[in-house]
């Protein structure tokens, strides 16, 4: 028997780990923390869980040191997802993905730091966002580290923390950097739901600059088994990496559209251009050869897949998302003064 803390374990990527945990082992017992912020829904978390024994909730700041520290000493392996994630949010009010992203990633290292004889291993969840744009394809782990946005900096910040706690401190940390995550229970704010969802209620798509940059785009089923993986898998082998996860294919922003609006029946002609989103990144492709060696793993679901599972979720599940459709857009202003919404 095993006990798992997930933080962030009510958004997005952490209610699916929940789920595919505690479907998988059944003698696990998963303990999640999660602040509610408006991008974690304990509803994310099916019911059956919640009710379980083997599952425990905590509602609190991941900046909580006490609170912290009290779960982490009551653990075997941390996972840290907690996170503010949003690019475009972060350009609107960057000040809270500095605290949540970096110091709530130091009160999680400490704690983990301060129980080293109980836990036996620390897994962050990084982003490929730390890398930028793409100098070479595909990017490997050792791509340069070039963020581009608040979001970007401060997970980039987080990233490297860990890693230092793992040199200096020898905690045992394995550092996964997801690329770009898609599938059920995404809030609208990201770019796959919200082309989904403006699909089904017809209204238009808005693509930035020409719709050309690109992205790896992985299911988070695929994630979640990756995360799995650096749980169980051999700790030799893997503390103190950096291990990339994605699928090693890219596909552009505008061909996304194209393909929400084909399987929707739907005409291109929704499809609206803007300006380019401050900080851009113009391409993500990863490099999958390091999490195949180390983890034995690889993304199992294809986009087409993947997105046919996505959009069939989204038609069947309105009352889920309907509430959120204020919240799409961010307004942010740019260095020129103007206002605009990303």
């Amino acid at each position: 028997m095993r006990r798992i803390l997930i933080t962030g374990g009510a958004g997005f990527i952490g209610s699916h780990l929940v789920e595919h945990l505690f479907r998988k082992y059944p003698t696990y017992q998963l303990v999640v923390l999660d602040a509610l912020t408006y991008a974690g829904k304990l509803s994310n978390i099916p019911d059956e869980i919640k009710r379980s024994e083997r599952f425990e909730f905590w509602h609190g700041n991941i900046c909580n040191s006490d609170l912290v520290d009290t779960l982490i000493g009551h653990v075997d392996i941390v996972a840290h997802l907690a996170a503010e994630s949003h690019v475009a949010r972060s350009i609107f009010d960057n000040r809270i993905f500095f605290e949540t992203d970096v110091l709530g990633t130091q009160t999680v290292a400490n704690a983990v730091l301060k129980h080293y004889k109980t836990v036996e291993r620390f897994i962050h969840i990084s982003t490929s966002e730390v890398y930028g744009t793409a100098r070479q394809v595909p990017m490997t782990e050792e791509h340069p580290l070039i963020p581009t946005t608040p979001y970007a900096s401060a997970k980039a910040g987080a990233d490297r923390l860990v890693a230092s706690y793992w040199i200096t401190y020898n905690v045992p940390a394995v550092i996964l950097r997801p690329f770009n995550n898609y599938g059920p229970k995404q809030h609208l704010e990201k770019m796959v739901p919200r082309f989904i969802t403006r699909t089904l209620r017809g209204e238009p798509l808005t693509v930035h600059g020409q719709g050309a940059n690109t992205r790896d785009w992985l299911y988070a089923e695929d994630t979640c088994k990756a995360i799995d993986r650096a749980m169980h898998v051999q700790l030799s082998k893997i503390c103190g990496q950096v291990i990339n996860v994605g699928t090693g294919r890219e596909i552009s922003v505008l061909e996304i559209a194209k393909r929400v609006l084909k399987r929707l029946e739907k005409p291109e002609a929704l499809i609206t251009f803007m300006g380019e989103r401050p900080g851009p990144v113009q391409c993500h492709h990863a490099s999958t050869h390091k999490a195949q060696e180390l983890l034995d793993w690889k993304a199992t679901t294809s986009f087409e897949e993947g997105l046919e599972r996505t959009i069939d979720w989204y038609s069947k599940n309105h009352d889920w998302w309907k509430e959120q459709v204020w919240m799409e857009t961010v307004k942010i202003r740019t260095k020129t003064g103007e206002i605009e919404y990303h």
